[in-house]
């Protein structure tokens, strides 16, 4: 329906660019019915997707028909010619790739959208029977399952565009009832009527309420979200801290090539930031502007967060509805965390007993390395608020392994050098400076590793990279500089003479 309705917008263009006598084209029958949510109701319609344009002269259909295929995705359409009529109809197989290709999008999209960290190991996979376009979503941990579910459905179709009206300093030009603005355009093309929501300045008058009013816009716009970079939620006050907060949004090249020459040529001109067919926010060009701009809507920290997060990842293809939810409790899932927990615990334990056994004194600061790099793991993982699943244990208990090892590469070269007949102070540095180059070695390798797992795995597997990583550069101050730092107190203890090391 989306597709029919754009695609009668191009076959538009195509019948006035080569100046032929026709009706404006619709998208569908009834292609003004709305739904309850005000969006294309299908069932009010009927049939199958479809392009009709009504010819006044029907001598030249067939050359209305080649010129408007040039334009429209016409291998999706199959053409038909009735009188002065031309309609254009949607095939099965051009339905079902759409459909497929709109399912794939949708699933990139909200991957995007819900794990941009990696910390909250969700499980997103298709569902149903081949062409049910049904997409199911696992996530451990979520306390908030209504924003979730708006951030997953929300819009964010953002065009930047010209406001009719006089130049600034003149105030910008609205209309408080929209049939007024209507009458303003009459007969004009290229004219859209649009609401404005003027949102009150909260750090001038945070109770000021908020303003329903019409504007002119210029159709086309000047460039839309397609072009976007990037999108991040800043605070308005001095020195970033404030309660209102604003998009500060990037343009690609091209998108900053078009978005230049238009400012550069409109200086005094008002532009209008438009999100969803809603104008949020107005401002006057002072000078040229390339690749950079603002939605300053007053938004709160966590709707600014959002917005930003669904202008980055794009809009989606279609329409999502929720056919079924679920809040499962962790029953099943806590015995499988509860033996995960155990095994940790109990891997911990019999390397403890190993390190103590085997390399005696020295054990203990092998010990305290890897407890304080336990501790600092999981610190990380909740600073990062992570949800803690058996691929983020998976990747504690690696982890340890790795931290064992690298006390295991340290304490084997002191020995060497100790059977070499050197006093512990000269092995303890030798030590530490031999084993560095190969500590590093396997840690960079692993790291590098884990980040094609980040990088092309799905959730769980990226929860286990983001832990691996984290316990990695952990590991890296502890095995060093804690077991280092230990070893030091101790010949500072005993002094730089002591003979003999219990290693």
């Amino acid at each position: 329906v989306k597709l029919a309705l754009n695609e009668a917008g191009a076959v538009d263009k195509a019948v006035q660019e080569g100046g032929y006598a026709a009706k404006p084209a619709i998208g569908y029958p009834n292609a003004d019915a709305k739904d309850a949510n005000g969006q294309p109701d299908v069932a009010a319609r009927g049939g199958e997707p479809r392009i009709i344009l009504e010819l006044t002269d029907a001598a030249k259909i067939n050359e209305v028909r080649d010129a408007v295929e040039k334009k429209i995705s016409s291998e999706n359409w199959t053409s038909s010619i009735s009188g002065n009529f031309i309609t254009w109809t949607m095939g099965a197989t051009a339905k079902r790739v759409l459909s497929e290709q709109a399912v794939e999008q949708s699933m990139k999209i909200i991957e995007s959208r819900i794990n941009t960290l990696g910390v909250a190991e969700p499980t997103l996979q298709r569902h149903g029977a081949a062409g049910s376009n049904q997409i199911l979503l696992q996530m451990p941990g979520i306390t908030d399952p209504e924003r979730v579910k708006a951030l997953l459905v929300g819009e964010a179709r953002l065009d930047l565009v010209h406001v009719i009206s006089e130049a600034s300093p003149a105030p910008v030009k609205t209309y408080a009832i929209e049939s007024e603005a209507q009458q303003s355009i009459a007969g004009t093309p290229n004219r859209k009527v649009v609401p404005y929501l003027e949102r009150p300045d909260p750090l001038a008058d945070p109770k000021a309420p908020k303003t329903q009013q019409y504007v002119v816009i210029e159709l086309p716009g000047i460039v839309d979200g397609s072009l976007l970079r990037d999108a991040q939620a800043v605070a308005r006050g001095a020195g970033g801290t404030s309660d209102a907060y604003q998009i500060a949004f990037q343009l690609k090249p091209a998108g900053a090539d078009k978005f230049g020459a238009w400012t550069g040529a409109n200086i005094n001109q008002y532009m209008g930031v438009m999100l969803n067919d809603k104008i949020e926010s107005i401002a006057f060009i002072k000078s040229q502007i390339t690749d950079s701009g603002e939605i300053s809507g007053n938004f709160s920290k966590q709707a600014a967060d959002d917005l930003a997060l669904t202008l980055r990842s794009g809009a989606l293809p279609a329409r999502i509805t929720y056919n079924e939810e679920r809040t499962v409790g962790p029953s099943l899932g806590a015995d499988s965390i509860k033996s995960g927990v155990t095994a940790s615990l109990a891997g911990l334990l019999l390397v403890i007993a190993f390190m103590f056994f085997y390399y005696r004194g020295s054990g203990i600061n092998a010990v305290v390395a890897l407890v304080l790099n336990v501790i600092l793991m999981v610190a990380a993982l909740v600073i990062f608020k992570a949800t803690l699943t058996l691929p983020g244990i998976a990747g504690i208990i690696l982890t340890i392994g790795m931290a064992v090892d690298s006390n295991v590469l340290i304490f084997e070269r002191i020995r060497e050098e100790l059977g070499f007949g050197d006093k512990p102070a000269k092995a303890i540095e030798l030590g530490f400076a031999r084993a560095f180059v190969t500590i590093i070695d396997t840690h960079v390798t692993t790291i590098i590793s884990s980040l094609f797992l980040f990088l092309f795995g799905t959730g769980p597997i990226r929860g286990f990279a983001v832990t691996l990583v984290i316990g990695l550069l952990i590991n890296l101050f502890t095995a060093v500089f804690v077991s280092r730092t230990i070893f030091m107190w101790l010949l500072n203890h005993k002094g730089e003479n002591m003979e003999t090391l219990s290693i």
